[in-house]
């Protein structure tokens, strides 16, 4: 099929960590060239659904569900949508006639990516974990170029580029002095991360003599908001302070000392893009443990702590902060560390090979 050459198609989503670096590279083209028409799709179940429209982007959907860590009705009702989503599928990529499509993982990437392969239009795909998505390993034999984060995952795909991850816009390092009090960021992603959320209310609770030495922000979610923030009212500590949404990353980033997250590989994209300390709590049923093969490829290289959710115990964070508290050049040495993680203009390079002839 003859493509569009100022149309470009990005497929997939589901969660932030798959929909915001396929914004930056959105934006990324859009430098290039001003013209080039940009289209998403998703699906009406991902975050793509708030965040594109959102960040001034069309988005169009297909119908299609999860293969990966679901019970067998949930697989069985995907499967039987995958004609469907396929049909759907082709049809768009009819209509907008793009001259290339990007996929970033997620369930719409896959139905997207084989319908463009099918009409003879390039596909690349972006895969941002350490090891591969389900979708992703699937059409690893058949895109025309895949873009990764870690070096370790170019195996996995005939021709791949360490790239790192495209990142949303104002990250960057920012001097800290780590004086007292310990500043420490807390969040589990867009949606929140109950068993850190657990942990950490109940460490407040037990009011340890740690609590005087620091000051938390702490990003609860909105299924845990409401009854969290009336347990910390409750508690009535000034130096904790209990958010749902964190709307000004950069700036947060920016105040903390040492962060505590999920492993996803956004999310450690940014800790390496701001140079940040952090200790990682993989999400123990993400698909195919991939938190945890981000979070052990960084732990390798003295980059971050990791700690498995079922040790992450509020006498664990007690004790972890601790031992930053009484020797601060362990925040430096991570600090130094992580930054050899970042890879700058990593949506530059994926945009340019979205529009090369």
């Amino acid at each position: 099929m003859q493509g569009n050459t100022g149309t470009v198609l990005i497929a997939g989503g589901g969660t932030g960590g798959h929909i915001y670096p396929a914004v930056a590279v959105a934006q990324a083209l859009k430098n290039i060239d001003p013209h080039i028409q940009v289209y998403f799709i998703g699906t009406r179940g991902g975050l793509e659904i708030k965040i594109v429209p959102k960040e001034g982007y069309p988005l169009h959907f297909i119908d299609i569900g999860a293969l990966n860590n679901v019970g067998i009705i949930r697989k069985i009702v995907t499967i039987i949508s995958l004609p469907l989503a396929l049909l759907q599928s082709l049809r768009l990529i009819l209509r907008f006639r793009p001259r290339a499509v990007l996929g970033v993982g997620g369930y719409a990437s896959g139905p997207v990516m084989v319908a463009a392969k099918l009409l003879g239009v390039r596909i690349v795909l972006f895969e941002p974990n350490a090891y591969p998505g389900l979708t992703n390993r699937w059409l690893s034999p058949f895109v025309d170029r895949a873009f990764v984060n870690f070096d370790v995952t170019r195996r996995y795909f005939n021709d791949a580029i360490s790239v790192g991850i495209p990142i949303r816009a104002g990250l960057s390092p920012k001097h800290t002095s780590h004086s007292s009090p310990l500043k420490i960021l807390i969040f589990g992603g867009s949606q929140g991360a109950r068993g850190i959320n657990q942990t950490v209310l109940e460490a407040v609770k037990q009011n340890g003599r740690w609590l005087e030495k620091v000051e938390i922000v702490h990003q609860t979610g909105m299924r845990d908001f409401h009854d969290m923030d009336v347990e910390y009212q409750r508690i009535g500590r000034s130096n904790v302070k209990c958010l749902e949404f964190l709307y000004d990353m950069p700036e947060r980033y920016a105040w903390a000392d040492l962060v505590i997250c999920r492993a996803g590989a956004s999310t450690l994209a940014e800790l390496a893009a701001c140079r940040k300390a952090a200790v990682l709590v993989p999400f123990p049923f993400a698909a195919d443990n991939h938190q945890q093969k981000n979070a052990e490829a960084l732990v390798a290289k003295q980059a971050a702590l990791m700690v498995v959710q079922k040790d992450f115990t509020p006498e664990r964070l007690e004790e972890i902060v601790n031992q930053f508290i009484s020797d601060p050049t362990r925040l430096t040495q991570l600090e130094n560390s992580i930054a050899s993680f970042y890879k700058a203009q990593s949506a530059e390079k994926i945009a340019e090979e979205l529009v090369k002839d």
